[in-house]
């Protein structure tokens, strides 16, 4: 049974897993001297034969996208349109977009296929509206860090949306409420409290092009994954994520000090970047560096305490690594911060199945669906629940 994702899959960073130690504080490290590693062009032939999508390609609109714009556009006010645009993809009746973690497709595919990760259907909102002549903005929402297990890695994933921005006052930001609009494909992320930035558009595109480097690397391609990489950091390159994962690829490719190099340079450009500093810190601990290790571990360590999250990813690696017992205990912590989370309940109704306690995982299966609020989850939680009533 797989643990479905909350929130959407934008900038995508690996994390390999390491052991932390307590401490104290981060010392002065990574405070902007760090130099970008070199791009290691010789060690990745053929990179520049990889055929990557351009700006124009991205944001380009179908016909039929062409011909929604226009309805939307001969509404007379910024608040009408976007009412008519969130109809537009959210009635049953219209396209009724669906997420789909993996799609990390171009905005006319996400358009045709009515179903792409939120990254992409972001991204055609935004064609959409621009064509429409409604000014909107991307936002990136600060949610807590998030991971979803691929293969022998996790994933770190992030939210972006959209917002609104009242045609008289260019910088007014708004929300959904009295006299402001959001255009957000995770209900969850949009009815929390979290802080939101605005990011311009080159930071978005690095988003995408980092995503699908992470998915090159995930198949084991290598060549595809650094020619993404070296493109998201050419468009944007202020985006730590990108520079994270490439100081994973080097890793993966066995060129270790690159790799440290590389993941100082991401840790300089944004000093929360926990899950560079964890992939920094397991190379530092294999290569002798204990000192700066130590430091990262105990940074890491009491950033992550309160995150419900960050248990749930060790009950995930505990589950994958079969030490089902451990993987419980971490469960129970994450409930324990926070008990409204379907997701960790789900995780403890894997434990349980596997410990061939099926009366349990059925009990748990139940809690997951009462604090579920997406239809489309209930009904894979439903399958679940149906097999293990088979199985008694």
């Amino acid at each position: 049974m797989k643990k479905p994702p909350i929130f959407c899959a934008i900038g995508i960073t690996f994390i390999l897993l390491t052991g932390c130690q307590s401490g104290n504080t981060l010392q002065n490290y990574y405070l902007g001297d760090s130099q970008a590693s070199e791009f290691l062009d010789d060690k990745f032939i053929g990179y520049k034969d990889i055929l990557i999508e351009t700006d124009t390609e991205i944001f380009a609109l179908s016909t039929e996208m062409k011909t929604m714009a226009k309805s939307i556009s001969l509404e007379r006010d910024a608040r009408k349109k976007a009412t008519k645009l969130l109809q537009h993809f959210f009635s049953p009746e219209d396209i009724n977009l669906a997420y789909e973690s993996g799609a990390n497709v171009i905005a006319a595919q996400a358009f045709k296929n009515q179903a792409a990760n939120c990254l992409s259907l972001t991204i055609m909102a935004y064609a959409i509206a621009q064509e429409a002549k409604l000014s909107v903005a991307f936002q990136r929402v600060d949610v807590p860090e998030y991971w979803v297990r691929n293969g022998r890695v996790n994933m770190l994933t992030g939210h972006i949306n959209l917002t609104v921005l009242d045609e008289k006052s260019p910088d007014k930001r708004v929300l959904f409420q009295r006299t402001s609009i959001e255009i957000d494909f995770d209900p969850f992320v949009n009815k929390q409290p979290f802080e939101k930035h605005k990011i311009n558009k080159n930071t978005v595109l690095a988003m995408f092009y980092n995503n699908k480097a992470a998915t090159a690397m995930v198949n084991g391609d290598y060549v595809t994954a650094y020619a993404y990489l070296k493109k998201a950091t050419k468009v944007d390159p202020l985006f730590s994520s990108a520079w994270g994962n490439l100081g994973i690829l080097y890793r993966f490719n066995g060129y270790q000090q690159s790799a440290i190099d590389t993941y100082r340079y991401a840790i300089s450009l944004n000093h929360n970047n926990l899950t560079t500093m964890a992939n920094l810190s397991m190379l530092l601990h294999a290569n002798g560096l204990y000192e700066e290790a130590k430091h990262l571990d105990s940074y890491i360590m009491r950033k992550r305490a309160n995150n419900p999250y960050y248990y749930a990813l060790l009950g995930d690696e505990k589950f994958y690594q079969g030490a089902y017992k451990e993987a419980m205990n971490h469960y129970k912590k994450a409930i324990k911060l926070n008990n409204n989370i379907h997701e960790f309940y789900f995780g403890l109704a894997k434990v349980y199945y596997m410990l061939d306690e099926v009366g349990k995982a059925k009990s748990y299966i139940k809690k997951a669906m009462a604090k579920n609020h997406l239809a489309q989850l209930d009904k894979q939680y439903l399958v679940k629940l149906t097999i293990l009533n088979q199985k008694e």
